[in-house]
């Protein structure tokens, strides 16, 4: 195809971005049966929209100064979401141009939905009306073994269906508890880690919704997995990395030292702050079930953190800082990190104080939201929860990325992906992981996890006390 395209909300119509026509959306393709059948064309120019011409030049791409969606992108979902409104009709106006002359056309796109709330996903009918939809879509294309996908999906369709709090939805999540279970079970997995810190994720949800005790052995099962993949010494080191990667092999002991990459051990370019992240908010969460984290390990997950963290607590590729004081780019990274610094069970303040300088500089820079290195849907499932901590930065996030949520939505009532830096998962699975991490994020209010806010009630199995209660 020539170039990504945008999908513009219910309207039925995918739409790319050119350059030479800044003020414009190029037509690409026209779902039939949307209100946008028989009305526009492919190749036709969209040229406004809500009865105005748009009036910015496109701003987008992946750098501090591109990032966003200023022009028609952002022009075209304002009136969208507008003309959806309790006193509008439901008509879309826009301006074509088709071939030389211009026309205007109307697109019945109705009222169903409504607007979002100023408040959204928090007392917003339009949000209530989106997971109604979106949650049983998520249980109907759940895999027979389990499975909601890639560990993206793995991750966020079982947790938004948890959150919600609708037992209706409790045979999918514990199918796919078990399917957590098996996976990381199974030998010879291909970038095992990604898949070890879903699977501590979820079965730790699970575990304080459940109090299943068949959980447990498996959490300790893998735990020891990513104690063992945890990089710590430099006997670990795998000795092809020093002729394929000669620059990034650790020279000294603190290099790299507490993270996990890919594979266990140090291979290849070694381990990364997306899933130090999580690997440390496996621990925290695996702490309070009762697995005992030993804490030497566990500090050393931060402190690889911290060494990859600029001033503003913006977090960077590994354990380096890779800009000045104030730089940042995309925030799934810095998400992780908030996160599960929030949860780290230990006393001292530290932890929570950096959990809330992550989720400042996202509330900060929330324009990168859709647009993350390897998996953007990931990287705005981290940075929206981490943003949640502190309300004030969770709501700039949100307010800033209206237009994502306007017109990633499809007519039929799922999220498509939308293009992004890598375009990774851009393919065949690009509604289901968009899907999964929507519904998500759209039930973080309700604080029905651990993650989002939920008391762990739950008494360890070596008769220790209940994790510590947190407060957003």
């Amino acid at each position: 195809m020539p170039g990504w395209f945008y999908n513009l909300g219910i309207t039925g119509i995918r739409a790319r971005l050119v350059a030479k026509e800044p003020k414009a959306l190029l037509v690409e393709y026209v779902f039939s049966k949307s209100p946008a059948a028989g009305r526009v064309e492919v190749g036709d120019w969209i040229v406004g929209a809500g009865g105005q011409n748009f009036e910015n030049e496109h701003r987008n791409g992946y750098g501090e100064e591109v990032f966003g969606a200023d022009g028609p992108i952002a022009e075209f979902a304002a009136a969208l979401e507008t003309c959806q409104g309790v006193k509008q009709d439901g008509k879309l106006a826009l301006t074509l141009r088709r071939g030389e002359a211009l026309k205007e056309v109307n697109l019945d796109v109705g009222t169903v939905y409504g607007s979002f709330s100023a408040t959204f996903p928090s007392a917003c009918a339009k949000t209530d009306k989106i997971l109604a939809e979106l949650l049983p879509y998520l249980v109907e294309h759940q895999a027979e073994d389990g499975s909601f996908g890639d560990p993206v999906q793995n991750t966020f369709a079982p947790l938004a269906l948890l959150a919600s709090g609708e037992s209706k939805h409790m045979p999918a999540i514990e199918k796919n508890a078990r399917y957590h279970s098996a996976e990381a079970r199974t030998e010879g997995l291909d970038l095992p880690h990604w898949t070890y810190v879903s699977a501590a994720i979820v079965l730790s949800e699970f575990y304080f919704s459940t109090g299943k005790k068949w959980v447990l052995p498996e959490l300790q099962h893998i735990h020891d997995l990513l104690t063992k993949g945890q990089y710590l010494s430099m006997s670990q080191i795998n000795p092809q990395a020093k002729i394929s990667h000669p620059d990034s092999f650790p020279k000294g002991p603190l290099n790299a030292h507490g993270g996990w990459g890919h594979n266990p051990g140090f291979e290849g370019y070694g381990p990364i702050a997306m899933l130090t992240g999580q690997g440390a908010l496996a621990y925290s969460l695996m702490h309070r079930c009762g697995i005992k984290i030993d804490r030497q390990n566990h500090d050393a997950a931060y402190e690889f953190l911290e060494r990859g963290s600029g001033k503003n607590g913006y977090i960077w590729y590994a354990d380096e800082v890779g800009g000045g004081p104030e730089n940042w780019a995309d925030m799934g990274r810095t998400g992780a990190t908030g996160i599960a610094n929030f949860l780290s069970p230990y006393p001292e303040p530290v932890y929570r104080e950096r959990a809330l300088l992550r989720a400042r500089v996202i509330g900060r820079h929330p324009r990168s939201f859709p647009d993350t290195h390897g998996s953007p849907t990931m990287g705005m499932a981290y940075s929206a929860l981490a943003a949640s901590i502190d309300p004030d930065s969770f709501r700039k996030l949100m307010d800033a990325n209206r237009w994502w949520f306007t017109m990633s939505h499809c007519g039929d009532g799922t999220f498509y992906y939308q293009p992004n830096r890598d375009n990774a998962g851009y393919g065949s699975d690009s509604r289901m992981s968009a899907s999964s991490v929507v519904a998500f994020i759209l039930t973080i209010p309700k604080r029905g996890l651990v993650l989002t806010g939920k008391e762990a009630k739950t008494r360890d199995h070596q008769g220790g006390e209940p994790g510590a209660k947190l407060s957003r």
